[in-house]
């Protein structure tokens, strides 16, 4: 495996882009995961992204995409989601990344209003499409398990059946993220039923009760025991640590550095790095 890092640690922080990437390097990082939006961002910013990263010889893994409005019940909502996406996946091939993270939300009005199934069908018809346009591009889609009662992918259970509806099991596939896993009570040994279908890598620490994306050692996120069991799924791929909202942005590097230095350690004591 190799450590990766999402550069939103940085950029929350209040550091640009340079700044972040050039110390992602410095920290020891194998690779990094960009989070920015290809809607936001003009064609200086694209090209320092891909010459920094050149550069600096990090290659960038994946793009994060939060797209909500992918399960909306307004069909122009949806058709924008879906369009924005297009552009992000086009972005990823860009700047050579392999796979895009994607966020798809909760359901709406507490299931009360619109039936579930509905906008679990809207979810996977709209995933459908963007499978298609990554297939078209040579990349994957990790669809992101979220901790929260009413999101829609939230346990490996309705992973498993999203990944299934969709259908698209070469392209389509699961980002594993490590304190989410936690949050919802999934014991690690559960993610050997994951084998297979493991696209990317998300570690985090937090208090087992609220999300937090705090640096290992700093929570009671049992990580190595999950590291362990994605290592024996057969995954071999980016493990990006997701360091969100350092309650200390003035001390950033500090933050991601322990980070650094505590996954490091995990990996090395379990011998997949």
């Amino acid at each position: 495996m190799r450590l990766g890092l999402i550069n939103s640690a940085f950029a929350q922080a209040g550091r640009d882009t340079r700044f972040g990437l050039e110390k992602t390097k410095q920290l020891g990082f194998d690779t990094v995961d960009i989070f920015t939006d290809p809607l936001d961002i003009d064609a200086d910013e694209r090209r320092l992204l891909r010459d920094v990263c050149d550069e600096l010889e990090l290659p960038i893994v994946s793009l994060c995409c939060v797209a909500l409005g992918l399960v909306d019940f307004n069909p122009s909502v949806r058709r924008f989601h879906i369009d924005r996406c297009r552009r992000f996946l086009d972005l990823t091939a860009e700047l050579g990344g392999s796979n895009l993270l994607l966020v798809l939300g909760e359901y709406v009005w507490q299931q009360e209003v619109i039936p579930p199934r509905e906008q679990w069908r809207l979810g996977v018809e709209s995933v459908q499409q963007l499978g298609s346009h990554a297939a078209s591009l040579g990349l994957k889609i990790a669809i992101e398990l979220e901790p929260f009662r009413l999101s829609i992918v939230n346990s490996i259970d309705t992973m498993l059946q999203f990944l299934g509806d969709v259908g698209q099991a070469d392209v389509v596939r699961a980002n594993c993220d490590i304190s989410h896993l936690h949050l919802v009570h999934t014991p690690p040994a559960d993610v050997a039923r994951l084998a297979g279908v493991i696209e990317h890598v998300h570690l985090s620490d937090c208090d087992g009760t609220v999300h937090g994306d705090l640096p290992p050692g700093r929570g009671v996120t049992p990580i190595a025991d999950y590291l362990a069991a994605i290592r024996d799924t057969g995954y071999d791929g980016v493990v990006s640590l997701e360091l969100e909202y350092s309650p200390e942005p003035e001390r950033i590097v500090e933050w991601v550095a322990e980070a650094h230095d505590a996954t490091a350690a995990i990996m090395r004591d379990l011998g997949c790095r």
